[in-house]
């Protein structure tokens, strides 16, 4: 059914189909809650979920909407992997917590779709893996050291040759890649909206367009100040993300300044026949595939192909990014013919130079995060259960999170408005024999 919040949503296809949540108070007056979590995405959501089967008063402050920012928006699919960095990576970077870390993306997967089934979330929830398809035969070398790594971390993770990624992608366009069986795809709003209500069913508490001013530590608490109300609480998460410095720019502006918020164009095709579709990723797995300019598909639960891509120049978005992917489709599904696109959407990933998150300690019993760079689907159900194992009195020493002080980006404003750039040099790698 349609959405009907009071909140102005973007006209994605999660929108279109997506249930609409449930009526949600604004934060007024002086509320207590022994946790408070800014921010009602996946990260936050998960977070309060963990806390209320704990039985801990935990209350939810959100600027928009359950699922309004990055998690209502992306592609749905759920990868169990950093962006560029594997299990090795990790553990070189900041060693113990690294294999905690690297344990937890493994598993991240699992805990996501075992959410759903827990909390009886209708997701649309389709565990049927996740493949990265090699785009040239140098970029093998990617597929083989992240099956070797992962391997040995005990993930369920296969190294396909090149009729096999055939046979799987229903496109020769490939030179082989590799599947991470635990993988898959979700609606995520749809998600968003079930985590808030499972929730709220908990006994939980989520306050909806309440944009969070600031925060302070006063005498032993946290204060979190709204327009027309705050949270004084003992222990605090800042669940923002790429949002962070959007809607409120001095909420965290050092934490805001960590990362470059670029936009993630979404796309879903008119429903495909079944027949046909039978012949495009016949076993319905996610795919997100090696080039930097990404190539991405998946099925939807009506048999719309979501797909998206990038932009250099904003000026007449939606047309150029239709014809582009359209013409991207057929040169790798040619039997799909002419598709059209019912629905073009885009939001915020937020992305670091590393590609690797950034997790903080904001001050006593206070944590936050953020750098998604766009692997944030799993990764924060995943985030939400340490944060929750924090604000519980687990120390920062035994969660699966690696630590660090807020590095900001020099000449951030600068960075933001020439980060489409960036797309030239993927796009000049893209086209050379470089892993």
């Amino acid at each position: 059914m349609p959405q009907t919040d009071p909140v102005p949503w973007p006209p994605s296809l999660w929108a279109a189909v997506t249930p609409s949540a449930p009526d949600l108070p604004v934060l007024e007056g002086e509320q207590r809650a022994d946790v408070v979590v800014i921010g009602a995405g996946f990260t936050g959501l998960s977070t309060a979920l963990h806390l209320a089967e704990a039985g801990t008063d935990v209350l939810v402050v959100e600027a928009m909407a359950p699922g309004w920012g990055a998690s209502g928006r992306n592609n749905g699919q759920v990868i169990p992997t950093l962006t560029r960095m594997n299990p090795d990576d990790l553990v070189a970077r900041y060693g113990g917590a690294g294999e905690r870390f690297a344990a937890m993306l493994g598993g991240s997967a699992d805990l996501l779709f075992e959410t759903v089934r827990r909390c009886d979330i209708a997701a649309e929830a389709e565990q049927t893996g996740w493949v990265q398809p090699a785009h040239s035969p140098g970029r093998m070398r990617i597929a083989e050291t992240r099956v070797r790594q992962w391997e040995r971390w005990g993930a369920p993770v296969e190294l396909l040759d090149r009729m096999q990624m055939r046979n799987m992608m229903g496109s020769g366009y490939w030179h082989g890649g590799f599947w991470n069986r635990s993988g898959g795809h979700i609606n995520p709003l749809a998600l968003a909206r079930g985590l808030a209500a499972a929730v709220l069913g908990r006994g939980g508490r989520i306050c909806v367009r309440s944009p969070v001013l600031g925060f302070d530590r006063v005498e032993g608490n946290w204060i979190v100040r709204g327009a027309r109300g705050t949270v004084r609480a003992r222990a605090l998460v800042l669940a923002s993300n790429a949002y962070t410095g959007e809607l409120a720019p001095a909420l965290a502006p050092a934490v805001a300044r960590e990362v470059v918020p670029v936009h993630s164009w979404q796309m879903a095709t008119a429903p495909v026949d079944p027949v046909l579709r039978r012949t495009v990723i016949p076993g319905r797995q996610a795919m997100s595939d090696t080039h930097g300019d990404l190539y991405f598909a998946r099925w939807d639960a009506r048999d719309r192909l979501v797909t998206g891509g990038a932009l250099i120049l904003p000026v007449n978005a939606v047309e150029r990014l239709q014809a582009r992917i359209a013409t991207r489709l057929a040169r790798i599904w040619p039997q799909l013919g002419t598709v059209r696109f019912d629905y073009v959407w885009n939001g915020y990933i937020g992305m670091t130079p590393d590609y690797a998150p950034r997790f903080h300690e904001l001050g006593p019993d206070a944590w936050g995060w953020t750098g998604c760079n766009g692997r944030a689907v799993s990764l924060a159900i995943a985030i939400g259960r340490e944060f929750a194992r924090l604000a519980g009195g687990t120390g920062t020493e035994q969660v699966a999170l690696p630590f660090g002080p807020p590095t900001p980006l020099p000449l951030h404003g600068l960075l933001r408005r020439v980060a489409p750039l960036k797309l030239l040099e993927y796009r000049w790698r893209d086209a050379r024999e470089i892993a």
